[in-house]
């Protein structure tokens, strides 16, 4: 069965995730439920994160949400993607061509599901929880109507 992604809270995924790399030096999400309601996204982590943490990260999304991002899509050769991106939970079946997507100057990275036109479509995120248990810090979130 494939997964049905909301386009709004998918593009807010990306944010997040580019977020967490940049200001925790951590990987993407490697475990994520997108819903139209809410969301969550599981980190490979070594500690919890404090409530400050979570408000500055969450700060550091919106403020790229607010930028208006144009999210675009491009196809590159395996061969060339693979220079430039993590292709570990790419199928070799997926073929020849990866899709990137691009959100912005601000984040980009294989994937397949839909997004938004523009970050401006999101609205503002809000982490609504955070915790972590044995390596694992999972952030929950909501997207405020655009």
């Amino acid at each position: 069965m494939a997964k049905i992604y909301d386009e709004r809270m998918h593009t807010a995924e990306h944010v997040l995730n580019q977020a967490m790399v940049r200001t925790f030096g951590c990987g993407r999400c490697f475990s994520a439920h997108i819903n139209k309601k809410k969301s969550k996204c599981d980190y490979r982590f070594e500690r919890p994160i404090t409530d400050a943490e979570a408000a500055a990260l969450e700060a550091l999304v919106n403020e790229q949400l607010a930028r208006d991002l144009p999210v675009r899509e491009e196809l590159l050769s395996r061969e060339r993607a693979a220079r430039e991106f993590d292709l570990s939970r790419l199928p070799e079946e997926a073929g020849d061509e990866v899709r990137i997507v691009r959100v912005g100057d601000f984040d980009a990275c294989p994937c397949i599901g839909p997004h938004a036109a523009s970050t401006a479509e999101l609205g503002q995120m809000r982490i609504i929880s955070h915790d972590f248990e044995n390596g694992v810090l999972r952030l929950r979130f909501k997207l405020d109507a655009s």
